[in-house]
C-alpha cells in the first residue's frame, strides 16, 4: 500500500506541474512528445546515471572524510549537485539540436521537464526509504512535492535558458553559456542541499526556493513576452509584403488568437501554427549560416507560400 499511495504522490505533482509549464508556453507550444521524452530521461537515464556517479565519487570521498556525518553532508552538498546537474542536462545536449529547440522558453520548458522527471523518481525513492511513520510520509510528500522536487525542474530549467541562449551564438560563447548554466544549476542545487543539511538554516532554505520559484516564473514570463513581440516584429514585415492581413497582426501577437470567430475555424489552428512558424524560422534564419541556413530559408518561403493559399481558400 505505502509503495502505491508513493507512486501516486509522486506522479500525480510532477506531472500536473508538467502539464502547467507545457501548456504555459502559449506563444510557441513545443510538441508534448518531446517534453514528454526529456521528462522521462529525468525520471529514468538521469536517474541511473546520477546514482552511479554519486556512488563512485562517495567512494572516493570516503577516503578523504572518515567522519559518516561529514561525508553525508559533503555528498548531498557538493557530489549530488555536480553529478544530478551534468546528468539531468546530457539529454539537453541532444535536445538542442532539434529545429523546434531555438530560444530561452524552450530551454525553460525541456529542462524543466527534465527535472521534473528526476524529481518524480527521487522523491518516490524517498517517500518508501523514508517515509516510516504516517506523519513522515506526509511530511516528506509536501515538502518534496513544493520544494525538493521543483528544485530539480528550477536548476534544470536554469541550464536550458542559458542553452537557449546560446543556440546561435558561436563556438565560444556557446561554451561560455553552457558553463554559466551549469554553474548557475549546481549553486541553487547545493544551496538547497546545504540549508537542508543543518536545521538551524534550514528555514533559509525554504525562503531561498521561494525566491528562485519567483525568479523562475517571472523570467519565463518575461521570456513569453519576448516571443510575443518577436511574433508581432517578424509577422508586421509579412502584412507589408503583403502576405498577412494588417487586421490579423495583433490577434496572431497575442492571446487574441485563441478566440473563437476571427477567422474560419476549420483552419484558425492551422494558420496560427504556420504564422508563429514562420515568425520563429525568419529569427533562425538571420542568425544561422550554411546547411542551417538554406534550410531555415527554404521553411521561410514554404510558409508564405502556405498561408498565401490558406487565405485564398478563406
Amino acid at each position: 500500500m505505502l509503495i502505491i499511495l508513493s507512486a501516486l504522490a509522486a506522479i500525480i505533482p510532477m506531472s500536473i506541474y508538467l502539464v502547467l509549464i507545457w501548456k504555459f508556453d502559449r506563444y510557441d507550444r513545443e510538441p508534448f512528445k518531446l517534453v514528454f521524452t526529456n521528462y522521462l530521461w529525468g525520471a529514468l537515464g538521469a536517474i541511473f546515471l546520477a546514482l552511479a556517479g554519486s556512488l563512485f565519487f562517495s567512494l572516493i570521498a570516503s577516503f578523504f572524510i572518515k567522519d559518516s556525518v561529514q561525508l553525508t553532508r559533503f555528498g548531498a552538498i557538493v557530489v549530488a549537485p555536480v553529478v544530478e546537474e551534468i546528468t539531468k542536462g546530457l539529454f539537453l545536449l541532444i535536445t538542442i539540436s532539434n529545429k523546434r529547440f531555438d530560444n530561452i522558453t524552450d530551454g525553460i520548458v525541456y529542462g524543466g521537464a527534465i527535472g521534473l522527471g528526476f524529481g518524480m523518481t527521487e522523491n518516490f525513492m524517498y517517500f518508501v526509504t523514508y517515509g516510516e511513520t504516517i506523519q513522515n510520509w506526509i511530511m516528506l510528500v509536501i515538502v518534496r512535492s513544493l520544494f525538493s522536487g521543483v528544485m530539480h525542474c528550477v536548476s534544470t530549467a536554469t541550464l536550458g535558458a542559458f542553452l537557449g541562449m546560446a543556440k546561435f551564438k558561436s563556438s565560444f560563447k556557446k561554451l561560455f553559456y553552457a558553463l554559466t548554466g551549469l554553474f548557475i544549476a549546481m549553486l541553487i542545487h547545493s544551496i538547497w542541499n546545504l540549508t537542508l543539511s543543518y536545521e538551524n538554516i534550514a528555514p533559509i532554505g525554504f525562503l531561498f526556493m521561494f525566491v528562485s520559484i519567483i525568479i523562475f516564473i517571472s523570467t519565463f514570463a518575461v521570456s513569453l513576452h519576448g516571443e510575443r513581440k518577436i511574433i508581432f516584429n517578424e509577422l508586421k514585415q509579412e502584412t507589408e509584403r503583403g502576405i498577412i492581413p494588417e487586421s490579423h497582426l495583433v490577434i496572431l501577437s497575442s492571446p487574441q488568437r485563441e478566440r473563437k470567430g476571427w477567422f474560419d475555424e476549420g483552419k484558425r489552428r492551422t494558420y496560427i501554427n504556420a504564422a508563429t512558424t514562420l515568425a520563429f524560422r525568419k529569427v533562425q534564419l538571420r542568425n544561422s549560416n550554411g546547411a542551417s541556413k538554406a534550410y531555415y530559408q527554404m521553411d521561410v518561403d514554404n510558409y508564405r507560400d502556405f498561408i498565401k493559399k490558406l487565405l485564398q481558400n478563406v
